[in-house]
């Protein structure tokens, strides 16, 4: 499955189907700290070769993600997305759009993309819409409300969709989420078009980052959307990679800060046959900042705790997995330090904070 980036269930999913992605970014999507406006483009050259290299019978859909998680939620062009269109058109091959993200996304095209400045949120969502053959999202990021969606206006699509429900939901009238649970998304979903809405997470993410990349903390740019992204690879580079630097970091800032951030490295991947890890192309501690959640006073919270521990990052140390699932390990399994290093880090912290804590 060709795709702009994997999402690590969308991955899990896939492989258990017996299937595998290929990535097909642009070189200079792990260019981390850049101006591109739009690093979550598929490259189409790369997707040209792909479908050359495998055949057409061999690739069900090409997946793009609005935008993409895993590399700091940098968002993708509407000219870009128009252009695999009409690469999968060539093709005949099926073009299904992740929408998880897509009115932060479709926010950032009427910051970034020229063609689109002067045209409303409605717009620019129909338009990215309309060009997917399938589009499904996770609701808690969409419209802030539980469950998701599965959309489709190809009727040979949604017959094929129609017979699984039975198996997985119920009967088409009483199956999946409640009716309650679809007015909250109706009302999320209408809430995307409000750019005075919409805009309140990009724009918490956009201060966070240029306050950090001002202090010389390295993160990613230019600021993306979903949440503030820490280079944990930089930040922790006397950790390494199979030590889990991101996820050190994220441990190191709970305890000293009670901030709970997420692990976006190789914690979050995977082992290869052998068991070795596979090693993420970057290692990226995530700072949500979802809509209408915190204030800028709990940013700047954030900020100053993150500027101490970059003061004291060589107290900080590795992490090893105590359990680890087959599956997706980084939702239950157990880590543990591979030294005394919290010990140290907390100590420090103690000494610097005192009483004022």
């Amino acid at each position: 499955m060709p795709t702009n980036y994997h999402f690590t269930t969308t991955l899990a999913h896939v492989m258990e189907r017996g299937g595998v992605i290929e990535e097909l970014y642009h070189d200079r999507a792990l260019v981390l700290h850049s101006d591109h406006p739009f690093k979550g483009n598929m490259d189409i050259d790369k997707l040209e070769a792909c479908i050359q290299r495998h055949g057409v019978d061999k690739i069900p859909f090409v997946r793009m993600e609005a935008s993409t998680n895993l590399i700091g939620g940098q968002p993708f062009s509407i000219r870009n997305l128009m252009d695999v269109r009409a690469v999968c058109d060539k093709y005949g091959i099926m073009l299904v759009l992740d929408a998880s993200l897509l009115g932060e996304n479709a926010f950032l095209v009427k910051q970034r993309e020229d063609a689109w400045k002067e045209n409303t949120m409605g717009d620019i969502l129909r338009t990215m819409t309309g060009l997917a053959d399938l589009v499904y999202f996770s609701a808690r990021k969409l419209s802030s409300s539980r469950g998701g969606g599965i959309c489709t206006n190809r009727r040979d699509i949604y017959t094929k969709m129609e017979a699984l429900i039975p198996l997985f939901e119920g009967f088409l009238t009483y199956g999946g989420i409640s009716v309650r649970e679809i007015e909250a998304m109706a009302v999320g979903l209408y809430e995307t078009l409000d750019e005075t809405m919409i805009s309140q997470s990009p724009t918490f993410i956009k201060y966070m980052v240029e306050q950090l990349d001002a202090a010389g903390i390295p993160v990613i740019t230019p600021p993306g959307v979903l949440g503030c992204h820490i280079d944990a690879g930089k930040f922790c580079e006397h950790i390494p990679q199979a030590e889990y630097p991101a996820g050190a970091l994220a441990a190191a800032l709970y305890l000293i800060s009670g901030v709970r951030a997420m692990e976006r490295g190789t914690i979050s991947s995977i082992r290869d046959e052998e068991g070795n890890d596979v090693l993420a192309d970057a290692e990226l501690l995530r700072l949500a900042v979802p809509r209408r959640v915190f204030t800028l006073s709990q940013v700047n919270y954030v900020i100053d705790r993150l500027q101490w521990l970059w003061d004291n990052r060589e107290l900080i140390g590795g992490l090893k997995f105590t359990y680890e699932p087959p599956v997706l390990r980084f939702f239950m399994g157990g880590l543990a330090p591979t030294s005394d290093w919290p010990d140290r880090l907390v100590s420090k912290f103690r000494k610097d904070f005192g009483d004022s804590l």
